[in-house]
């Protein structure tokens, strides 16, 4: 293993549906909704990134609170993809958290701060480049 974060999405038969698999040997699908031609049977690549947003505030918050020894009891993370529309430019990610346990404002404030430091946000909000190039069939 080499430490580099490494996925394979491949596409079937079935319309829409993809096979997605790591270098951890976890494997999960994605597919559109019905009324643009998937079959519903799993999330959306949208959503996914939504779940990988959501997923890695969570996580990171926990993280701390925990090495800080702040009391957080439970932490949900709700996201919304252009919850207003698709704007002329860029895209809209709403992220709400609610924070649970009994906290101060000032340890609040601070988990706030960490949440918007997470790894994945870090990604959506900086300079991404994509290298994309083709391969023979093998």
């Amino acid at each position: 293993m080499s430490g580099i974060p490494t996925v394979t999405a491949s596409l079937g038969n079935a319309p829409y549906l993809v096979h997605l698999s790591d270098d951890l040997g976890h494997q999960w699908q994605a597919d559109e909704p019905v009324e643009i031609g998937g079959a519903n049977t799993a999330p959306s690549p949208d959503r996914l990134l939504l779940g990988s947003l959501g997923s890695c505030t969570a996580i990171t918050v926990q993280m701390v609170a925990a090495r800080r020894q702040i009391p957080l009891t439970g932490i949900q993370v709700k996201l919304s993809l252009n919850p207003d529309g698709k704007p002329e430019a860029g895209t809209d990610i709403v992220r709400v958290i609610e924070l649970q346990g009994e906290l101060s404002q000032e340890q609040r404030e601070q988990l706030l701060k960490i949440a918007n430091a997470c790894p994945v946000h870090k990604i959506l909000t900086g300079e991404v480049r994509i290298a994309t190039s083709l391969t023979e069939p093998a």
